[in-house]
């Protein structure tokens, strides 16, 4: 595999878990141990202790997980770096595409770390707010659910056509699954609807909001000011968008999808089909932890390989 042809995948949140990301602070990386000095200056706490100590309920927090998922997508890349692996092309899901700005050099290391950590508090407290006005029972709170065996298209028609309030596609993960945000309401409407449509099974997710929809515009307003204040460069590796599902042209284009991105969907599959069609690459990294975007990337129904780079015994299977 050669080390200058891969696209890096950067998970997103949910890919989280106790004690990520350590291997590589403790292989002696240089670069890691910067980094991990820079997160615990602008996490104003021990980064280390933080991923080594908070269980799996703290890490579901979503002011918890982002910058912790961040900080893990950074470390596994600056290891590779040292390593001698220069993408030709990055993307993140979701949350991961903030890792992405940084290998693409759209953004500083200091500034997205600053940016998830104002991003993740801005998302966590209008979740707060909702869950509040539903009298504290998440189960009568906005949320999400995955649609399993409808087409991805067919799903956007459905939403369209029934025209049911607060209900919007989120994630367009794979020709196989979309999750959908609305109210508790619309999300009980929905699962009758959709299984009436054909659907397999609707799952209701416990995560902690309405991700990737308009009813976290709250989060994005608060977030705005923040972004506004960074600094966005064009990119020098090529990017691709969540919110187009195409390559950025520019970092005031980044800059503009960084904000939308938080209430528009996550066109997974349109970004996986656009880095197929650019070809000239020999496999695609899962640059962090999990394998939710190998699963994803299988899917795709590509031949192009997708593997595991999200600790230091994965990656020295690389080769």
């Amino acid at each position: 595999m050669d080390k200058n042809k891969v696209v890096f995948l950067f998970p997103g949140q949910g890919a989280q878990y106790q004690g990520m990301a350590l291997d590589f602070l403790a292989s002696g990386s240089a670069g890691v141990k910067k980094l991990f000095e820079q997160a615990s200056a602008i996490f104003e706490k021990d980064a280390e202790a933080w991923l080594r100590d908070s269980d799996a309920d703290t890490l579901k927090r979503t002011d918890v997980s982002q910058p912790t998922v961040t900080l893990a997508n950074l470390a596994a890349a600056a290891y590779l770096a040292e390593q001698g692996w220069k993408p030709k092309a990055c993307a993140g899901f979701s949350l991961g595409e903030y890792a992405a700005l940084v290998c693409a050099g759209v953004i500083s290391t200091e500034d997205c770390l600053r940016l998830v950590k104002a991003r993740g508090t801005a998302m966590q407290m209008n979740a707060d707010r909702l869950r509040e006005a539903a009298g504290g029972d998440a189960s009568a709170a906005p949320g999400m659910a995955a649609i399993v065996g409808l087409a991805p298209a067919d799903v956007e028609k459905l939403i369209a056509q029934w025209g049911v309030k607060d209900l919007y596609a989120a994630n367009i993960n794979s020709p196989k699954q979309v999750a959908v945000s609305g109210t508790a309401a619309a999300l009980t409407e929905a699962e009758t609807r959709f299984k009436e449509a054909g659907a397999k099974r609707v799952i209701r997710l416990q995560v902690a909001g309405p991700f990737h929809s308009p009813i976290l515009a709250d989060a994005a307003e608060a977030f705005k000011p923040v972004l506004e204040a960074v600094s966005f460069s064009d990119p020098k590796v090529a990017l691709y968008s969540n919110v187009t599902g195409k390559l950025v042209a520019s970092g005031a284009e980044a800059k503009k999808l960084a904000l939308a991105q938080i209430t528009s969907p996550v066109r997974w599959i349109d970004e996986e089909a656009a880095i197929i069609a650019a070809g000239g690459f020999e496999a695609c990294l899962e640059v962090g932890p999990g394998k939710v975007l190998q699963g994803l990337w299988k899917d795709s129904g590509s031949e192009l390989p997708c593997c595991a780079a999200g600790t230091i015994e994965d990656i020295g299977k690389l080769l």
